[in-house]
């Protein structure tokens, strides 16, 4: 039940664009068709599966105080937290080149389509947000529903955000794509309308932090 009010939550009540916007940049860059939304969004959903439960190990198993005790007694106070924000980007970073990779070798006309905004997700900052989010929870009461209790959760909360963003981006998409043949004023063409329809979006969203999870 835990699991499944953390996945809810990493969806809708915590998204990563409505409630944090984080990762604009690339949202509002590439959520002009659907398709190429689905797969960016489908991208970041893969990055932050594998990203956010390794550096949940990495937290918990090397870098947290006490986390190297079972290399020995001189290991139990080794705090090695500060090296949190380098670690978590190069395994970022990797993925995303693993991501890129993989998706000019099967899927070329895609990788056209989405051009540098691909290898940036290295920083985008929704999926450096996921795993520092991610550290915080670690931290919290495990009755709380944000709480994140092992690496279990840590998947999930992974899925829920990569779906969350998901599921953003490409509602963007679909809209943009219904705009384009609307009669927008043109000073508010482009970027503008997106700007509106993004804020009217999140405002929709926010009746979502009524669920009583």
């Amino acid at each position: 039940m835990e699991s499944l009010s953390l996945f809810i939550r990493s969806i809708f009540i915590d998204n990563m664009i409505f409630s944090a916007f984080l990762g604009m940049c690339s949202y509002l860059a590439v959520s002009k068709t659907v398709k190429t939304s689905v797969g960016l969004g489908a991208a970041v959903i893969f990055v932050l599966l594998i990203t956010v439960p390794v550096n949940y190990l990495l937290q918990t198993r090397i870098l947290n105080e006490g986390a190297l005790s079972w290399l020995g007694e001189g290991f139990e106070k080794v705090d090695l937290s500060f090296l949190s924000f380098i670690l978590f980007i190069a395994v970022i970073a990797a993925i995303v080149q693993l991501v890129e990779m993989i998706v000019e070798k099967f899927a070329p006309a895609l990788y056209g389509q989405l051009g540098i905004f691909l290898p940036l997700i290295a920083v985008n900052c929704a999926i450096m947000g996921a795993s520092l989010f991610m550290q915080q929870r670690i931290e919290l009461d495990p009755s709380d529903t944000k709480a994140i209790t092992g690496i279990g959760s840590a998947i999930v909360y992974a899925l829920g955000s990569g779906i969350g963003w998901f599921l953003a981006i490409v509602l963007m998409a679909a809209i943009r794509e219904k705009i384009s043949y609307s009669n927008v004023p043109a000073p508010l063409k482009g970027v503008g309308i997106a700007f509106i329809v993004c804020g009217l979006m999140a405002i929709a969203f926010m009746s979502f932090m009524g669920i009583k999870l």
